[in-house]
């Protein structure tokens, strides 16, 4: 291991120390239930607990949730006149849980829900009830145990439709090697009565039901199901995967179902991105088929097992998932439920503008006056344009656990705070947590990821004011040519459609890249040859594929592609180095090989080996993991007039294997300034 590797390793341990001492010693005050908005919560009545021998029921008069009994499943949720808007066709344990997928190293994963083994009453007053269900680790028991301490919560306040759920997960030190890949609370509502999801204003439809999908058929893998006899026959010979409904958590803050009769609206609120993990962009699963709700803490969708939690040695740890609010609205019988939505979206904002909260007991959970902020403004300087500093307009500015530049993308185990600066770049992080923190950012229309040079240290109530921060994206030269824009998507380049038998209508003319099976609609383009892009006769909008994937050439049979980049250069520096710079915005099980004016010589310029897991293609997004190279390229290499640059993706195991590109450019020599 290199002395920087070791020294990144020890500030990273030394920053998770931090937040726990410092998380420790701020949550000191005992906290009582209050809310901040206005509302007279007097006209309301108080909330009641009614224990049972196996659940426990709370009620406000809103809102009726039954959750069982030392496990802290919730079994039931009585709202709007329905008894129960959870599928009672489920047993109790498959209606309102928590879960992770773990494994011990080296051996097969669990999927886990997280059943309590011990249950406490945290307050009990008129303004509200908090719940604890606690599962303990027992070294002393030899069976497969997880090795962690967590406690779950339940809130009901008065007044409020919905409820609050979160949950403090815990390794001592010592504790056993854990691998963890995903962590998640689920809903699964009556099918019967949840029919329409919403996930943004134009990602909104009737869906299927799980008896659909399995009277349908499968496709290439198994969450990808071919309608063929749904009950709802307008959704036959549709497509339905729950990966088409994915969403960057930046986009992700409400989501859910809509009942028409009685109109009743269930949905997930998500008021903090703190606790989730792979910044701003990390793609997570939202609402799905079957009436499901998920609120995703941590998962690998996206990223890879690259992205799972690794703890090793005997490593502590300490994290609050949450809280998330299950928010429930109605209209009378003669509205409109389409306003369900509306509403849902102004709930949302209030409950982010509450955020943090100051009613969870839990002392693991720090109120807004034991938190801290910083903010400055982020400037860029491409030295490549001209020494004239410009406005880091729309940056995304966040605090992670210290690390290399852009290694918050794979970040797991901390929290995170982002924000997006405004037009002048003037950026503010508000409510952070106290710790050690590097301070990361990206522009959309730069390569690069910027690091701040020292750590960034928040107390209690601390305010930071940093002086202007500079950023100089990677340049070696200037720019001979340029295709597509340096935002970590390939939104900007050919979508095609989708064949016509396999659609999903909500897709076919918004975010074509969702649809099912893109991958062989290359092949059907270029059935005998590969893509050639003819810099200043190509447009890459129409011409420029937006995954290089393998070419079906029949009977299941793919062979590895080869893209060419023509390009006319004239006064070649034969001494000189010019720079290719390669952005990725995805790639799944690749190996890209680039080479100039000889597609087939021996030795690449550029040969990376096996690059990312993101599975980007098959799950349907326009990204995965952002990856930047910048590739010397001789100047005896080029020729004067016609050259080329071949992209060759090497490996041909399985249909989606592949490569998203963000932006490529070639940059000349370095200038004399």
């Amino acid at each position: 291991m290199s002395e920087r590797r070791q020294l990144n390793n020890v500030v990273g341990w030394l920053g998770i120390f931090l937040q726990i001492l410092l998380l420790t010693e701020c949550a000191v005050t005992k906290k009582r239930f209050t809310v901040k908005d206005s509302k007279d919560l007097k006209k309301f009545p108080p909330v009641q607990l009614h224990r049972q021998k196996d659940h426990v029921v709370v009620d406000n008069g809103l809102v009726k949730v039954t959750v069982s009994v030392p496990g802290g499943t919730v079994t039931g949720i009585e709202y709007n006149g329905i008894p129960n808007l959870l599928e009672t066709r489920n047993k109790e344990t498959n209606r309102g849980y928590w879960d992770v997928v773990w494994k011990f190293p080296h051996h097969s994963a669990f999927v886990e829900k997280l059943e309590g083994t011990s249950f406490d009453v945290i307050t009990e007053e008129d303004s509200g009830v908090e719940l604890s269900f606690t599962i303990t680790y027992d070294n002393s028991i030899n069976s497969p145990q997880l090795p962690l301490n967590i406690d779950k919560r339940f809130i009901l306040l008065r007044g409020h439709n919905g409820f609050y759920t979160y949950a403090i997960f815990e390794r001592l030190e010592g504790w056993p090697a854990l691998d963890v890949s995903q962590t998640r609370a689920v809903f699964k509502l009556e099918e019967k009565l949840f029919q329409y999801m919403a996930i943004s204003d134009k990602r909104q439809r009737i869906m299927p039901t799980l008896e659909d999908r399995e009277r349908g058929k499968t496709l290439a893998y198994p969450e990808a199901v071919l309608l063929t006899n749904p009950a709802n026959h307008s959704l036959k010979v549709e497509v339905d995967d729950k990966y088409q409904y994915s969403s960057d958590v930046k986009d992700t803050r409400v989501h859910g179902w809509i009942c028409t009769n009685p109109p009743t609206g269930f949905w997930m609120i998500i008021p903090s991105n703190e606790f989730r993990i792979g910044g701003p962009m990390k793609q997570e699963l939202t609402s799905q088929a079957g009436a499901t709700t998920i609120s995703s803490f941590h998962t690998n969708h996206y990223a890879g097992e690259d992205m799972r939690q690794q703890f090793r040695d005997g490593e502590p740890w300490k994290k609050v998932y949450g809280p998330v609010f299950v928010y429930l609205n109605s209209v009378p019988e003669s509205g409109d439920p389409d306003s369900l939505w509306e509403d849902a979206k102004q709930q949302m904002l209030q409950e982010t503008e509450n955020w943090p909260y100051d009613f969870p007991r839990s002392e693991d959970y720090l109120s807004a006056d034991q938190r801290g902020s910083v903010s400055g403004r982020l400037i860029v300087r491409d030295t490549g344009k001209n020494q004239d500093l410009k406005n880091g307009s729309l940056a995304y500015v966040g605090l992670a656990l210290p690390g290399n530049a852009g290694s918050w993308q794979m970040e797991n185990k901390g929290y995170q705070f982002w924000t997006q600066a405004d037009n002048n770049g003037n950026f503010s992080i508000e409510n952070v947590l106290p710790g050690n923190y590097s301070l990361y950012a990206w522009v959309p229309g730069c390569i690069g990821d910027y690091k701040y040079d020292s750590y960034i240290i928040i107390s209690p109530r601390t305010r930071i004011t940093l002086d202007n921060v500079i950023y100089e994206p990677p340049r070696n030269g200037p720019t001979l040519w340029e295709i597509g824009i340096p935002d970590r998507t390939a939104i900007e380049f050919f979508v095609p459609d989708p064949s016509p038998r396999f659609t999903n209508p909500l897709y076919l003319a918004y975010e074509k890249f969702r649809q099912y099976g893109l991958w062989d609609r290359y092949s059907e383009i270029y059935p005998d040859h590969d893509l050639v892009f003819t810099v200043g006769d190509s447009n890459y909008e129409t011409d420029w594929f937006y995954a290089q994937v393998n070419r079906n050439i029949g009977n299941h049979t793919y062979i590895p592609t080869t893209w060419q980049i023509a390009f006319d250069l004239q006064n070649i520096d034969e001494s000189a180095t010019y720079t290719l710079q390669l952005a990725l915005a995805s790639s799944t099980g690749a190996v890209l090989q680039v080479r100039i004016n000889d597609p087939n010589a021996r030795n690449p310029i550029f040969n990376k080996g096996l690059i990312g897991k993101d599975n980007a293609i098959a799950r349907h997004g326009i990204h995965g993991l952002y990856r930047l190279y910048s590739i010397g390229v001789s100047g005896s290499q080029l020729v004067q007039g016609r050259n080329s640059i071949f992209l060759t993706q090497s490996r041909n195991s399985f249909p989606w294997e592949g490569i998203m590109y963000d932006y490529i450019r070639l940059e000349g020599p370095p200038q004399d300034n």
